[in-house]
């Protein structure tokens, strides 16, 4: 207890450095699987082709593929809510709110926190002409790129009753932002997942079931290993970065505790030369020609010197009584305390 007093900065350094450390490695694994997915995912056209390539694989499954189409519903599209000329697929409705707040520091920041969101989806295809592929599960998409149909934001007037509550508070109200996007139809985007086909010939593609993300994206197969690349080389710098905090809160913590082993030894190295001389010069001035009843009861040297407490037993020589600390010799009593006797 009384090292970790000693090293209690360098172990809440070396536990949340710990915590982010775990994470980069987590995600810096994930990213590599993603990666190693994605540069061996084949990249295939939705023609008559598609059927004789999924044949290749068992179960009529392709773990990870590459597919880009154009976006048409199976059945009546989403209406935009503020132009009802926009058709789309998937719908995202969001309200912000946008306040001023007071960090623990005393300053002002800007901040935003979502209040309200809501998703709409409608079954949807990727198609090439007569030829289509179902999209599963498209809310299920890690990245999923859409339209902003609307962006409007809404400033609040704030009376003097809100200034002094928001100013006690320490939370002033800005304003409103509603937010909508959506997955246009008649969009062309890549889809990344698993392609299967189904006994009535029907094909899906949908989240895979290894973990690897789906993506529904407008970008293509290349760019989007360069964006998980650039990730990588971040996670790798972070690593470094956090692996070398850790490493140095570690030799700190070891060297704290190598030196607190030393500094001990050398205390009790001076102890024991401090016990020796004190020994030393006992035997000097003990006087000499005792009788029997005058000698400790253990080692029938020296003197009797030290009561033993609560029996009040005086049988023992200082030396003898350093080694004794459970009970007296002579009743067996529990040893509680010691102290000196003089005997005139």
């Amino acid at each position: 207890m009384e090292f970790f007093s000693e090293v209690i900065g360098e172990t809440v350094i070396l536990g949340i450095d710990s915590l982010i450390l775990g994470f980069c490695i987590k995600q810096l694994s994930k990213c590599k699987q993603i990666l190693n997915g994605l540069q061996t995912a084949p990249v295939l056209d939705i023609d008559a082709t598609l059927k004789n390539e999924i044949n290749k694989f068992p179960n009529n499954t392709i773990p990870y593929v590459v597919i880009r189409g154009l976006v048409k519903p199976l059945g009546t599209p989403i209406t935009s809510n503020y132009n009802n000329s926009v058709t789309g697929v998937v719908q995202r409705l969001t309200i912000k709110e946008h306040v001023i707040a007071r960090t623990s520091a005393g300053f002002w920041s800007d901040q935003t926190r979502t209040i309200h969101e809501v998703c709409n989806s409608t079954p949807f295809v990727l198609s090439n002409g007569k030829y289509s592929i179902e999209v599963v599960d498209a809310l299920a998409a890690e990245l999923l790129d859409m339209d902003v149909i609307s962006d409007k934001f809404e400033p609040m007037s704030p009376g003097v009753i809100d200034h002094v509550w928001g100013f006690f508070s320490g939370v002033r109200q800005r304003g409103l932002q509603t937010m909508e996007e959506m997955l246009r139809d008649g969009s062309y985007i890549t889809a990344i997942g698993e392609l299967s086909r189904s006994k009535s010939g029907q094909m899906k593609i949908q989240p895979p079931k290894d973990g690897l993300p789906l993506y529904l994206t407008t970008a293509t197969k290349s760019s989007l290993l360069k964006r998980l690349e650039s990730s990588r080389d971040f996670l790798r710098i972070l690593l470094v970065v956090f692996g070398t905090v850790a490493a140095a809160a570690s030799c700190r913590i070891v060297y704290k505790y190598i030196k607190r082993r030393k500094r001990r030894a050398l205390e009790d190295g001076v102890k024991k030369q401090l016990a020796a001389g004190r020994k030393e010069r006992r035997a000097q001035a003990r006087e000499k020609n005792l009788t029997d009843v005058q000698l400790c009861v253990v080692c029938a040297e020296n003197p009797k010197e030290i009561i033993l407490l609560p029996c009040g037993h005086v049988c023992l020589c200082e030396d003898c009584s350093d080694n004794i600390n459970d009970n007296c010799p002579i009743c067996r009593e529990r040893i509680l305390s010691k102290a000196p006797a003089f005997i005139t």
